[in-house]
């Protein structure tokens, strides 16, 4: 372990410990609300969380992982909404929270919420099959320019992440998102598995499900979707910035509160959510899943939430998904 990095880490549970002593610590148990089956990667963010809260003692309470899956996350936010003004119950959230609300499977929305912080993004990586003559970002753009109705692309569902980051690619190169030759699957895994199949040319996946098959001769990444070039097998793929597309996406994570959280809880919440946020454990876990640290909190992360609602309504009412 870095000596360095390990005394930072100490002093700052030292200093967050005395600090949260003087205001409002969980006085029971800790719920860690997950809106989907154990074992995806929303569900290890929120074991990882609270791994790291207990191991580093950050509360003096049990905590524990509740999964409610079902209804796209619905279940979940709904289960939240019942617990105002709570703060030993948190959800791992996602951008799932705005497509539910506009496309109008569900009445919840951010605003029926406390918003704490955004934890980090694990942004899109562009995968072709070696089969077609793409073999770059700007090869890719040009076919799509030329007749974005013969590319087929494989997402994990309509409405999902995936479709969305290919309907702002559509749009960021002049094109009309809806135009799009979408083919939903049943998870990003599967859109990955006929992408190397040759079934499907293109596919938008999270770099921790693209990285085992960056390697393989079937299978070529052309471009990231992230504001700077990520590591490891993707360090030689240029982003889309880079080969000239105004595009940045990926899902992102954060942590969700009931609506109504009075200030210290949100207080304490935002501090303690730091302090893991640059342990050395969270840090190794993002690094295993090429994931971009995106710690955001308060005033900014409420703009921050407003403009992308704004932004994934206005490609899903382009995508035929939402009025």
């Amino acid at each position: 372990m870095n000596l360095k990095l390990a005394s930072c880490t100490l002093a700052l549970l030292a200093v967050a410990n005395t600090a949260f002593s003087q205001h409002w610590t969980p006085q029971r148990n800790v719920e860690v609300v997950v809106g989907y089956a154990p074992g995806g990667g929303v569900d290890r963010t929120a074991r990882a969380l609270e791994r790291i809260l207990t191991t580093n003692k950050l509360l003096n309470t049990s905590v524990g992982v509740v999964n409610k899956p079902g209804g796209n996350t619905t279940i979940a936010y709904n289960y939240l909404s019942q617990r105002p003004a709570d703060g030993h119950s948190v959800m791992v959230f996602g951008p799932t929270l705005f497509t539910t609300h506009i496309t109008g499977a569900s009445p919840l929305t951010f605003t029926d919420f406390t918003p704490v912080a955004t934890l980090f993004s694990e942004y899109h990586v562009y995968v072709v099959s070696a089969r077609t003559p793409v073999k770059s970002g700007r090869d890719l753009v040009q076919r799509l320019k030329k007749d974005v109705k013969q590319v087929t692309v494989g997402v994990s569902a309509i409405g999902s992440p995936g479709h969305l980051s290919t309907g702002l690619l559509n749009r960021a190169i002049g094109g009309i998102a809806k135009d799009l030759k979408i083919i939903a699957f049943k998870g990003s895994s599967e859109a990955l598995t006929n992408v190397l199949g040759g079934h499907i040319e293109l596919t938008p996946a999270p770099a921790s499900l693209a990285a085992p098959h960056v390697a393989s001769t079937q299978i070529r990444a052309v471009a990231v979707a992230a504001p700077q070039r990520l590591g490891g097998p993707f360090a030689a793929i240029p982003t889309w910035k880079e080969q000239g597309v105004d595009l940045v996406y990926g899902p992102w994570r954060g942590i969700l509160a009931p609506k109504g959280l009075p200030a210290a809880q949100l207080t304490w919440w935002e501090q303690t959510l730091r302090v893991v946020a640059n342990t050395t454990e969270w840090k190794s876990d993002m690094e295993k899943i090429y994931a971009v640290d995106d710690f955001v909190t308060g005033a900014q992360l409420r703009k921050d939430m407003e403009k992308e609602y704004a932004e994934t309504k206005a490609v899903l009412v382009e995508l035929g998904l939402a009025k």
